[in-house]
C-alpha cells in the first residue's frame, strides 16, 4: 500500500508530461497552420502586385503610344494648316493680280463688303437682271430711240429685243413692277414702207413671236417709227408704235458672262 501511494506522485507527474507534450503539438500545430495560411497570402499579395505591375506598364505603353500617334497626328496637321495657308497666299495674291489686270471683271464681281472686300459674282454685271442667257437692264432716264440705242451698245449690249414668249412675259411684268404704264423702248424699228419691221441687230421681227396691240399698217411709210412696251393688262397686247424722236425710257440687253 505504501509502495502504491509513493508511486501515484510519478505517475501523475507522467501524466501531466503527457499533456504537456498534447500541447505544445497542439501549439506547433496551430503555428504549422498559421505560417502555411500566412504563406498562402503573401503568394497571392505577391501575385496582386506582379498584376498590378503588368496592368500600370500596359497601361504606360498605351499612353506613350498615344501620346506618339497625337504628336505625328499634330506634326502632319501643322504641315497641312501650313501648306493650305501657303496656297490661301497664293489664290489671294492671284485674286487680286486678276481684278487689277482685268478691270471689267469688277462689273460681274462688285464688292458686297466693303469691311472684307467680299465680292459676290454673277453672271451678269451689278444692276443687270439675269432672264434665261441674257441680262437685261431697265433705265429710268428718258431718250429717243437711237439715243438709247448708243447707250446701250457703249454698256455692251443693244436695245432689248424679244425672242420667246417667256422674255416677253418677263419684260411685261419687271415694267410694270417699275413704273404706273410708262412705256420702254424695245428693240422694234421700222425698216421702211414694205419692209416691214426688225429687231435692232437686223433680224426680222416677223420670225419670231409678236405682242403688238394693233398690227402696224405695213402700207404706210413707218420710217420713222419704233417700238415700245408700254406693260398694260394684258402681255400680249403691250406692243406698241411710237415716233422714234420721243423721249422714253429704255431697256438695255446683253448676253450672260461665260466661263469658258
Amino acid at each position: 500500500m505504501q509502495q502504491l501511494l509513493k508511486e501515484i506522485p510519478e505517475i501523475m507527474r507522467v501524466n501531466n508530461g503527457l499533456t504537456l507534450l498534447e500541447d505544445e503539438k497542439e501549439e506547433t500545430c496551430t503555428e504549422n497552420i498559421c505560417f502555411r495560411q500566412y504563406r498562402q497570402l503573401a503568394h497571392y499579395f505577391s501575385l496582386l502586385c506582379f498584376l498590378l505591375t503588368i496592368v500600370t506598364l500596359l497601361l504606360t505603353l498605351c499612353l506613350v503610344q498615344t501620346t506618339l500617334v497625337f504628336r505625328a497626328q499634330s506634326t502632319l496637321q501643322e504641315t497641312k494648316l501650313r501648306d493650305l495657308t501657303h496656297r490661301l497666299e497664293k489664290l489671294n495674291k492671284s485674286y487680286h493680280l486678276l481684278f487689277s489686270q482685268y478691270p471689267a471683271l469688277n462689273q460681274y464681281c462688285p464688292v458686297s463688303n466693303s469691311t472684307t472686300a467680299e465680292r459676290k459674282c454673277s453672271l451678269c454685271p451689278a444692276g443687270w437682271t439675269p432672264q434665261g442667257e441674257k441680262c437685261f437692264l431697265f433705265s429710268q432716264d428718258r431718250a429717243d430711240w437711237i439715243s438709247t440705242q448708243y447707250r446701250c451698245m457703249t454698256l455692251g449690249g443693244a436695245v432689248a429685243t424679244v425672242r420667246t414668249e417667256d422674255e416677253q412675259v418677263f419684260l411685261w411684268k419687271k415694267a410694270q413692277s417699275l413704273s404706273q404704264g410708262d412705256s420702254y423702248w424695245l428693240g422694234l424699228r421700222s425698216s421702211g414702207a414694205h419692209g416691214g419691221w426688225q429687231w435692232s441687230d437686223g433680224s426680222k421681227v416677223e420670225k419670231g413671236p409678236q405682242f403688238w396691240e394693233r398690227e402696224p399698217d405695213s402700207t404706210a411709210d413707218s420710217r420713222e417709227l419704233c417700238g415700245r412696251l408700254t406693260p398694260g393688262d394684258n402681255y400680249r397686247r403691250s406692243w406698241f408704235t411710237s415716233r422714234c424722236s420721243n423721249s422714253l425710257r429704255s431697256i438695255c440687253e446683253r448676253r450672260q458672262a461665260s466661263l469658258q
